[in-house]
């Protein structure tokens, strides 16, 4: 190929790329401004990646959550990962700007696979009797994405892993409490049903008829705690991340964090209410998260054990995290592990050969 061809090759292939990019970027602008003005903080080396991955979630959660047939549905984005994972993406723009992303950075199959299940879930008609199983779901649609910008900043040890996958549990939570009346009106209900029973409340009839009332509230409250107590372990992986990536995360806990806090002022009904933090107050967060990229984080508490539901995400994360650096590709097999380590010290051989002379 002359170089005039390889120019024009390299100049197609920058335009599709800033095209795709900002397919996903207006997927967010229009879909989640609390992650969109965060994603602003970002620098553009996460940036861009970020703006692929939500764009793939959103576009797989609406495929399933408002197709006619979600198994369908479900079998035509296992065949888009196969497409994205074999380097040969469908032509979807968000497609093609994910496939760059799990290929330069290592994002392991299993982490989108369990979001599509986690997809499954709601499609199905999924229901919650613990906490545990709660989280078990926000570790799918959300802890998941944790774990992938986790990958994303290149921060791929056991701990930083738990955190961003509790951390995205954490804002699965609140969504959960934000939403209470707006899910049950649409058939759903995340509160865990052991609680509303501590409460005195019948699950399927109080579905049949949502309303707001103090037994609600209290458990809307309880639920509020866990997440709280979340938002604070999560303090320990944003201090973790690179410097010019903690001020994005922080917003983003902090934005989310305060929906909760807005709940609580507005007296725990989300049936009868959508609690909404103002834009001066989120800007005002975010203004505190900037401030965070100046100061050096706190010295490391005592590790934490992570919730056992997001457990299976982290393995997968981390295993991943690990191939990378040591360059090995994941899934290879015995014979071709052994072949690859073979050439290699044939190779550091002949280096050390030829340096000697």
């Amino acid at each position: 190929m002359h170089s005039s061809d390889t120019v024009s090759v390299r100049w197609v292939e920058s335009t599709r790329d800033d095209h795709d990019l900002a397919a996903c970027r207006a997927l967010m602008r229009g879909g989640s401004k609390t992650f969109f003005a965060a994603s602003l903080l970002l620098p553009q080396r996460v940036r861009a990646p970020a703006s692929a991955i939500y764009a793939f979630c959103r576009l797989a959660d609406d495929a399933i959550d408002l197709g006619a047939d979600p198994s369908a549905a479900l079998s035509t984005l296992q065949y888009r990962l196969d497409a994205i994972y074999t380097d040969n993406p469908c032509d979807i723009d968000a497609d093609r700007a994910l496939a760059r992303v799990v290929h330069s950075h290592s994002i392991p199959r299993a982490l989108l696979d369990a979001l599509l299940d986690g997809f499954m879930w709601d499609a199905q008609g999924h229901t919650y009797e613990t906490i545990e199983e709660v989280q078990a779901y926000g570790a799918r649609v959300a802890g998941t994405v944790g774990a992938m910008m986790a990958l994303v900043m290149r921060c791929g040890t056991e701990q930083a892993l738990a955190r961003a996958c509790e951390l995205g549990v954490a804002m699965q939570l609140t969504n959960i409490a934000r939403d209470v009346g707006e899910d049950a009106r649409n058939g759903r209900l995340y509160l865990p049903r052991a609680w509303l029973r501590d409460a005195g409340i019948d699950a399927d009839a109080w579905l049949q008829a949502p309303h707001f009332n103090p037994a609600i509230g209290l458990v809307t409250q309880r639920l509020l705690r866990v997440t709280d107590a979340l938002y604070e372990r999560a303090e320990q992986g944003i201090a973790a991340l690179p410097r010019d990536c903690r001020p994005a995360i922080l917003a983003a806990r902090l934005v989310y964090a305060e929906i909760g806090h807005q709940l609580v002022r507005d007296g725990l009904d989300s049936v009868n209410h959508r609690a909404v933090v103002s834009r001066r107050r989120k800007l005002a967060l975010i203004a505190r998260a900037t401030g965070a990229a100046v100061i050096a984080p706190q010295a490391q508490k005592q590790p934490l054990v992570a919730l056992p539901e997001v457990q299976f995400l982290v393995d997968a994360a981390a295993q991943a995290a690990h191939a990378s650096r040591v360059g090995a590709v994941p899934h290879r097999t015995f014979d071709e592990r052994m072949a690859w380590a073979c050439d290699l010290h044939a190779r550091l051989q002949q280096q050390n050969h030829h340096s000697v002379r």
